[in-house]
């Protein structure tokens, strides 16, 4: 027994068996596995039991509390402007984050966007946006504090210091077959999120395929139980439930979706992309309290792309350079005459990744210009021969597996299928 009175194996021992764990079990817990003293083979245990019997709404409180009293707290308060930031769960050409940041700051709420890299199929918006000559990820929390009140929006890499409980736990987590848990999962993502400061958050629950949640009640179940974490932390925070059962946009891959989120703050830019960009950047700016501006507005006149322009500059990037581009190229072609009735969003996110658009362990480079460029969507009609998509790549070597990902990911079929309308199913308030 320790000075607390607990043990990890009691603590084990009490949720292997379907107990609620106690206030002082879970501080202990937590605070015992980010000082070592609790064993990463007792904490994965832990992780399995929690897996298999869940936990209620009170525990995954104190869990969450836990683990933001593991590190630091950022405090945005001294800004002048109001803050909101935004989460999303990961989906197939969610590049979103880099159009919004700049169109809610343009709106007057400043945007602290800590991201991070991908890992699997999903990008992550670090990945995305070095691929910009000269951008960086990494600043320290003064220059971040400089570029918000300057700028009203950052995308940078999180501080070692936020949350490292959550940090050294989810690792634990990848490797041990416990990362799909609600508990587990709300409380990774809301106690980074809490940690980071902000006034008010959203938080974009993807659905579908391509998404980490492939049926929409469990999307809900973990929409409500983060918002009811935010809200509980006293953060703003609301939640919209949005399709990812086909790609965003017309791209998935590093420089590509760069190129496409530029096309969206010039005014034009896929349709999808566009109407979950501007719906989100609402979300935010009611949140923030800013209702009186209409973001769909501002984005066409252009204020969005100032704001980039100045974002990337602030982090050393060049915002005219030209980006990277793939030395090799496969077409894949449509079969026969038709509609394109399904194109699956993990087929293309698995295809993306196999041509080097992501990584399969921490640490490992990604190709900025490898990825997929997709000339149709749902409901569109082809002819024989006609382009569905192009895979780009540095390593054509790649090619084979890529083209594999892509069997049976897609079906064109005699009549044109009635495509959904809105990516937006839900919202979560």
């Amino acid at each position: 027994m320790t000075m607390s009175g607990h043990d990890a194996v009691e603590v084990i021992a009490a949720k292997r068996d379907g107990h609620v764990l106690t206030g002082s079990q879970i501080d202990w817990v937590v605070d015992g596995f980010t000082s070592g003293e609790v064993a990463d083979v007792q904490m994965a245990s832990l992780a399995m039991a929690i897996v298999l019997n869940g936990m209620e709404f009170t525990e995954i409180a104190r869990w969450t509390d836990a683990m933001i009293r593991s590190g630091e707290r950022m405090d945005f308060s001294g800004l002048s402007w109001p803050t909101a930031d935004k989460h999303s769960t990961g989906g197939v050409g969610d590049k979103i984050t880099l159009p919004l940041a700049p169109l809610v700051a343009a709106c007057g709420v400043a945007v602290p966007q800590l991201s991070g890299r991908g890992l699997g199929h999903t990008g992550g918006t670090l990945d995305k946006l070095e691929s910009i000559p000269g951008w960086r990820a990494e600043i320290s929390n003064e220059e971040m504090m400089a570029q918000l009140e300057d700028v009203g929006a950052v995308i940078c890499a999180a501080g070692k210091g936020l949350a490292p409980a959550d940090k050294k736990l989810y690792a634990l987590r990848d490797v041990t077959g416990t990362v799909e848990s609600i508990p587990l999962i709300a409380s990774s993502i809301m106690s980074k999120k809490i940690a980071e400061g902000t006034g008010s958050l959203v938080l974009d629950v993807k659905v579908g395929s391509g998404a980490f949640m492939k049926d929409l009640d469990a999307a809900r179940e973990l929409a409500r139980t983060m918002v009811a974490l935010g809200k509980d932390a006293g953060v703003d925070t609301r939640a919209l439930v949005t399709d990812m059962s086909t790609p965003l946009g017309l791209t998935a891959g590093n420089a590509m979706e760069v190129r496409e989120s530029v096309e969206v703050l010039a005014g034009g830019g896929p349709a999808d992309v566009v109407e979950l960009t501007v719906a989100l950047a609402r979300e935010m700016l009611s949140a923030a309290g800013r209702e009186d501006v209409d973001p769909a507005d501002v984005l066409a006149s252009g204020r969005a792309m100032d704001v980039w322009r100045r974002m990337i500059t602030a982090q050393g990037g060049d915002p005219d350079a030209e980006l990277p581009r793939a030395r090799d190229i496969q077409v894949v072609a449509a079969e026969r005459d038709g509609f394109v009735t399904r194109l699956d969003a993990m087929a293309v996110g698995l295809a993306a990744w196999r041509l080097g658009a992501g990584r399969s362990r921490p640490g490992e480079s990604v190709q900025a210009a490898a990825g997929v460029e997709l000339h149709v969507r749902p409901g569109d009609a082809v002819r024989e021969g006609e382009p569905i998509m192009t895979l780009h790549t540095d390593t054509p070597e790649r090619f084979p597996r890529a083209l594999a990902a892509l069997e049976g990911g897609y079906d064109i079929g005699d009549a044109a299928p009635s495509v959904a309308g809105s990516p937006v199913l839900e919202r979560i308030v």
